[in-house]
């Protein structure tokens, strides 16, 4: 030290604080709700859009596009696609084979996919649900094509009504915001031959049939029926049966006319 500053006392550096990990205060006022999906989106800390949601005992961050975990394994967007990327363009693929540890993979990852999915649809994001559950569908027949192992093939099948479902609720509840009724309905009959034919691929119609994903659809389409505005020449038919079995034919004869004034006269 030059004789310049001898005797002079350097200045302290500030005392580092180390940030608190306590996730007290992200939970404050956001309380749990037994048998409820409370979910919310936020901004993070790199400005791009998070979804949480909420634990009994904490929650679950996750990211809005890509793998929900924000990883990238073997540099791809999810284990899937690096599998698929490993399996397009071989001409031997048919002895194409996942191992036990990759099987295992695919599933742990599918699970990060469910729980997305499930916030998505509780924030009526649809498209995004869409595109979740299909990707998990898509992981299933990786799986029943591929795996090396009967177990390993099998495993995620008990799943498989549970994701049509919500892949069928998110595609009919999109028609429904575009009061687009039709195709509403379509998306739930699809929904429902799709299941009855996976309920006969595995020797379980009947199951499946009487399952709680079927019920599910079935209210579906009750709810489709009751939020479709009636066809107005329907609804004054229906009066007019009614006026009929009443025996009002004074009002009987005026609902008439007003059929022949919308069926055009005739």
């Amino acid at each position: 030290m030059s004789s310049r500053h001898a005797g002079r006392k350097l200045p302290r550096r500030p005392e580092r604080r180390d940030v608190s990990k306590d996730i007290t205060s992200i939970l404050n006022g956001w309380d749990f709700e037994p048998g409820k999906i409370s979910v919310r989106k936020i901004v993070g800390l790199d400005k791009q859009p998070k979804i949480q949601l909420r634990l009994d005992l904490g929650l679950l961050q996750m990211e809005v596009v890509g793998r929900p975990d924000g990883q990238r394994p073997h540099g791809c967007e999810s284990l899937l696609d690096y599998h698929r990327q490993r399996l397009e363009g071989r001409r031997d693929a048919d002895a194409f084979e996942l191992s036990p540890r990759e099987c295992e993979g695919l599933r742990a990852e599918a699970m990060m996919y469910y729980h997305r999915y499930l916030c998505e649809f509780a924030l009526e994001e649809y498209d995004a649900v869409l595109r979740d559950a299909q990707r998990n569908l898509d992981v299933l027949e990786l799986c029943r094509r591929h795996a090396r192992t009967d177990a390993d093939r099998v495993a995620m099948e008990q799943y498989q009504p549970y994701i049509l479902m919500m892949h069928t609720r998110a595609k009919a509840m999109s028609a429904l915001k575009n009061d687009d009724f039709a195709a509403a309905r379509h998306a739930v009959q699809e929904g429902l031959a799709r299941m009855r034919s996976f309920g006969e691929e595995v020797s379980q119609l009947e199951a499946i049939e009487n399952s709680p994903e079927v019920a599910v659809l079935r209210s579906l389409l009750e709810e489709i029926d009751q939020r479709e505005p009636l066809d107005p020449i329907r609804a004054i038919e229906a009066s007019l049966a009614q006026a009929l079995a009443d025996e009002r034919y004074e009002d009987a004869a005026k609902i008439r006319d007003q059929l022949r004034l919308l069926r055009g006269g005739k």
